[in-house]
């Protein structure tokens, strides 16, 4: 009787995920689907690279924005934020024989910040007026069209912010088993078809144009300088302003390398306590909500008797049928839908060790920083 109950809330549960969750799992939100005119009068734009010891992937980066093919006005700051690895010399070295870069040495970490954003401040206040701020990381890369794109959808949608879910790096078998699972999660939390209706506001943070006037009227960066889920934080903060946009592409890639679970689960690791509100509470009910989701069901298909068995095949289907899209966009075999649970396992453990860093404060470690206690304390 326990075994029929626990698979009759597991299944309900996904009916209700897959079917009243904003068809979260479709990827049918793309930005070469229903691409509008482009725009009479091209406006101009700054990007805004924010980069700390990045020499492995900066020259690819910024060799990707020197050869926007943009009508407009276009310029590049890249905020070299106190590299140790030579980073700024190597994106000049990438950008030699065109004036759109400018490299600005940034100020040591200010108190209350954190250092993404930090960097990000320093380089919107070196932009001056321009009227998009194009914000990007130092690991993507993008095709020549990507600001065409961008300002395209921008101008023509009336949107206050137009974000691209980079396609991420998908290579080693680490990369095959997991990445494809943390964009569907993501997508899970924030339905990009909801962001896109105004129902949600979040963003990618690896590729955001944001108008310039609606980021000041927001408050600027500083609004949300302690947010170590700076992208969804900001993106919330854009929606308040007017419209938002985000969507999948194939235009801009991230570069960074994840060859090993440990890396991964470092990726993790930086930012899913905080997504719980550093709440153990939540982290609790979190991970037995994971448990009735994602091991429940197997387990019951495999080692569970008449109806409770027909319960926890059909959950353990439905999951692994919503996560074929996804495995599609990235070209992945169908056959890892079968493997979601142990997938979603891997990310549980790195939520309890994401709560685990914070209690020992070494909560979101990037480059050499603890920044979550921050975060908790705002």
């Amino acid at each position: 009787m326990i075994a029929f109950g626990i698979g009759a809330a597991a299944l309900t549960a996904w009916i209700v995920i897959v079917f009243l969750r904003d068809r979260f799992w479709w990827t049918r939100e793309r930005d070469h689907f229903d691409i509008p005119s482009e725009p009479i009068r091209w406006p101009s734009v700054t990007a805004v690279v924010p980069a700390r010891d990045e020499a492995e992937v900066i020259g690819e980066s910024i060799g990707s924005l020197i050869a926007q093919k943009y009508p407009g006005d276009f310029r590049i700051i890249l905020v070299d934020d106190n590299s140790s690895d030579g980073t700024g010399e190597i994106a000049r070295a990438a950008a030699a024989g065109s004036d759109r870069l400018t490299v600005l040495n940034g100020a040591p970490l200010a108190a209350g910040w954190t250092g993404k954003l930090w960097a990000v401040n320093q380089g919107i206040a070196a932009a001056g007026t321009p009227d998009f701020l194009w914000l990007t990381d130092a690991d993507i890369a993008h095709a020549p069209d990507t600001l065409r794109s961008l300002v395209t959808r921008a101008v023509r949608d009336d949107r206050v912010l137009v974000s691209l879910m980079a396609r991420l790096r998908c290579e080693s078998l680490t990369e095959r088993a997991l990445i494809p699972a943390f964009v569907w999660f993501f997508a899970m939390l924030y339905p990009f078809g909801a962001v896109n209706r105004g129902r949600v506001g979040a963003a990618a943070g690896g590729c955001m144009l944001a108008r310039r006037e609606a980021l000041e009227a927001a408050g600027g960066i500083a609004a949300v300088r302690t947010a170590l889920i700076d992208d969804c934080a900001f993106g919330a903060l854009m929606a308040k302003q007017g419209r938002v946009w985000l969507g999948l592409t194939n235009r801009s890639v991230s570069i960074r390398r994840y060859d090993t679970w440990g890396s991964v689960g470092a990726m993790i690791a930086r930012s899913a306590y905080a997504q719980l509100g550093y709440s153990a509470l939540l982290l609790a009910g979190t991970l037995l909500g994971l448990a009735l989701l994602y091991l429940a069901p197997p387990l019951l298909a495999l080692f569970g008797e008449g109806y409770a068995r027909g319960l926890g095949l059909g959950a353990w289907g439905l999951m692994a049928i919503a996560f074929q899209p996804m495995l599609h966009f990235y070209r992945r075999s169908p056959l890892w839908g079968l493997a979601l649970p142990a997938i979603a396992a891997f990310y549980a453990g790195a939520t309890f060790a994401s709560a685990l860093a914070f209690w020992r404060g070494r909560g979101g470690m990037w480059k050499g920083r603890a920044q979550a206690a921050l975060g908790a304390r705002a």
